[in-house]
């Protein structure tokens, strides 16, 4: 009937990349932060959805930045 929307498509949601164990435990460990640390995204968020995020699993956030051109963020998934 209708196309599904992909809500990574819009141009106000920032990329999303959903690390591997491998990238997020290197990435860790090279800013020296635990993933304790890191602030939280719900595994129903429609982006960490759209990446296929699980509880666990980091993504990586690429903004678009006026001042830096790029802004990065982490977020750990949480169930929710």
């Amino acid at each position: 009937m209708g196309r599904k929307f992909n809500v990574l498509d819009h141009e106000y949601v920032p990329k999303h990349i959903k690390l591997t164990k491998e990238e997020a435990k290197r990435i860790l460990r090279d800013l020296n932060i635990r993933i304790s640390e890191l602030p939280w995204i719900l595994s129903s968020d429609p982006a960490a959805k759209a990446v296929g995020a699980k509880p666990g699993d980091v993504i990586l956030i690429v903004r678009k930045s006026p001042t830096a051109g790029e802004a990065i963020a982490l977020r750990l998934v949480i169930p929710g």
